[in-house]
Parts: C-alpha cells; structure tokens; sequence
C-alpha cells in the first residue's frame, strides 16, 4: 500500500513542504504575536485610563471638601449695585 502513487505523492509533497519551513527565514512577528503584543498594550493603555481617572476623581473630592461642597454658586448679590455707598 505504501507503493500507491498517491501515498508517495503525498509523502514527497510534505517532505518538501516541511523542508521549506525550516529553511525559510524569519520575516518578523507572526500573527499571534502581533495579537499578543496588541493584548498586553491594550491592557496597560486600560490599566493607564483607570490610574488616572481613579487619581482625578479623588482630587476632584478633595478640593470639593477645601471649598465646602462647591457647586452651591456665589454668595453675592449679584452685582446689581444694591443701593450701598461705599
């Protein structure tokens, strides 16, 4: 069975395909390791994002907190010169 012309056709045709792999030269990253590549700086870009916004948010409280809540608008009377001579 191994004398049947498809058999050694096969076998010749993966013998050669195999010896060309390993002959071939290297010609940068293959495609996995361009997706993991991709993975782990994308993970630090979102790792970055969450320090950041974490880091802003909690300066945002704090000077909330210095100014006694903040958002509640000014105190004045609005600029409308309320009759007061200086």
């Amino acid at each position: 069975m191994q004398n049947h012309p498809w058999i050694v056709y096969l076998t010749a045709y993966l013998a050669e395909r195999v010896r060309r792999a390993r002959e071939a030269p290297t010609r940068g990253a293959s495609a996995v390791e361009w997706v993991i590549i991709t993975a782990i700086i994308a993970g630090v870009a979102l790792g970055l994002a969450t320090l950041i916004r974490t880091l802003v948010v909690e300066q945002q409280a704090e000077i909330e907190q210095s100014f006694g809540g903040g958002g509640t608008g000014g105190g004045g009377d609005g600029g409308g010169g309320g009759g007061e001579n200086p």
